[in-house]
């Protein structure tokens, strides 16, 4: 038997099956259309499971009826509150006009002071780059001139055994 997911679900496919009972079904000798053969123990029994179904589906719908009034009206409330809660706020609001003020002013400051720390952070960092690159320019540079004596020491070596000074 399918998974049913919504209610109602099987008692649909059930109807879909009669109905196709129905139109395979064949019409007796000599009688019209209107008139077909069909069995009625399947029929009968496909009658009994939606008669079985039909309390288990009317209550499942009911459930999820109530659940979504309760899910609405709780969703309500909770407009209802935060509207209210609003309405309270933008009061509070309208009445405190100079401690808004005072806050934009607070926060202009704030604002103008963390410009000015990241203008002297910047400035710093920049000060300590230089100093860092200037030592390491220093250091490079004596190291070059070491690499060069070592080089110099080197050849003068190389030339002296070629010489037989050894």
């Amino acid at each position: 038997m399918p998974s049913e997911n919504l209610p109602g679900e099987r008692i649909e496919s059930l109807v879909d099956e009669l109905e196709g009972i129905i139109a395979e079904a064949k019409p007796p000798f000599g009688k019209g259309a209107q008139f077909k053969v069909i069995e009625t123990d399947v029929f009968y029994n496909i009658l009994d499971e939606i008669r079985m179904k039909y309390p288990e589906e009317w209550q499942k719908s009911r459930r999820i009826l109530k659940e979504r009034d309760e899910l609405l009206a709780s969703a309500a409330a909770q407009a209802d509150s935060i509207i209210a809660d609003a309405q309270q706020q933008a009061l509070t609001i309208a009445g405190e006009q100079e401690i808004v003020r005072l806050a934009q002013q607070q926060a202009d400051d704030i604002r103008d002071r963390a410009q000015q720390y990241e203008r002297e952070t910047r400035y710093a960092a920049e000060d300590y780059a230089e100093q860092v690159f200037t030592h390491l320019e220093e250091n490079l540079k004596s190291l070059t001139g070491t690499v060069a004596r070592c080089r110099q020491q080197l050849n003068e070596g190389a030339n002296r055994q070629q010489n037989g000074a050894w």
